[in-house]
């Protein structure tokens, strides 16, 4: 094949650009870890030459090698023509710097649930909800593990249970569970919604699916290549919400709260609700995509 950039020993920032110019100019579309061409150019340019992600500023006037060129272009060419997120070529995703293990078996982790858990910035947001009463938690949609898995990292004396209804799903998260050395303190469970979990909890995480059946139908390729059940909230994205709702106060304890992700949907989230309470948290997206609901929140009239 013709290397896309000059053979004559390159360097790795220009082999980088010559990538992201590909990416763009094929209409890769981003959002599972990066955000534009020229940062899922870094990342999978120093994967495939198995150097470290957060050594590029240092080693991009290096040069490279005619056949290294070889070896990226091909993992472009695979994220090009594949359109499957990126994570899903390295196998590898990260959550508030912490790497974890994903496949098509689950969605790529970005929940905005992680900063309230790991980023100092907005961790505050939880600790007015939170006290040492705070014993169990629970991880409903837990897909590969990543919240579940932060959560034991942020709050060290509590134990997580994490659920999810797709039992393949559940087979990522403990790959994730045992390589963070927390299987003492993270259960894994299958559960259709909060059918077959434990509780009573003193906090509910949850990034269920919410995306509504017009935005399902405008989704791009890459976004297509995760799992449907774990994306798919119904005409409204509210379904499985409902469901949650009317079922969260016979699994929270009476200090407990929930909090949910709803990603874009909050005019539908309260449309649908209209006479809920919730409070909005802060995070890097604003204050439109993560919501707190406390046990008496949502036994009062709605």
């Amino acid at each position: 094949m013709n290397s896309p950039v000059p053979s004559d020993r390159p360097t790795l920032a220009q082999v980088v650009e010559q990538m992201a110019i590909r990416m763009t100019a094929a209409g890769v579309v981003f959002g599972h870890g990066t955000h534009n061409a020229r940062d899922e150019a870094i990342w999978l340019t120093m994967w495939r030459l198995g150097l470290p992600l957060d050594g590029y500023d240092e080693l991009a006037a290096g040069p490279v090698s005619a056949e290294q060129v070889i070896d990226v272009a091909a993992v472009i060419d695979e994220r090009i023509a594949s359109r499957k997120p990126a994570a899903y070529l390295t196998k590898e995703a990260w959550l508030q710097g912490v790497p974890f293990f994903v496949d098509e078996r689950c969605i790529v982790p970005r929940s905005y649930i992680a900063e309230l858990l790991g980023n100092p910035d907005y961790g505050h947001a939880l600790d007015t909800w939170l006290s040492d009463r705070t014993q169990q938690v629970l991880d409903l949609c837990t897909g590969n593990g990543s919240l579940a898995v932060l959560a034991a990292m942020a709050f060290p004396d509590v134990h997580v249970d994490a659920s999810d209804l797709s039992t393949s799903a559940l087979d990522v998260a403990r790959i994730n569970v045992n390589r963070h050395h927390l299987a003492e303190r993270i259960t894994l469970m299958a559960s259709d919604g909060l059918a077959d979990v434990r509780g009573p909890y003193d906090l509910i995480l949850c990034n269920p699916p919410y995306v509504n059946a017009r935005s399902m139908a405008a989704l791009p390729p890459e976004f297509r290549a995760e799992p449907e059940l774990a994306l798919a909230g119904g005409v409204d994205g509210m379904d499985f919400i409902r469901q949650l709702l009317r079922d969260a106060p016979g699994k929270l304890s009476e200090i407990g709260v929930l909090v949910i992700e709803v990603g874009h949907e909050r005019p539908y989230f309260e449309a649908a609700f209209p006479r809920l309470p919730a409070i909005w948290l802060e995070t890097s997206a604003g204050v439109d995509q993560v919501l707190l609901l406390t046990r008496d929140a949502l036994i009062g009239p709605r």
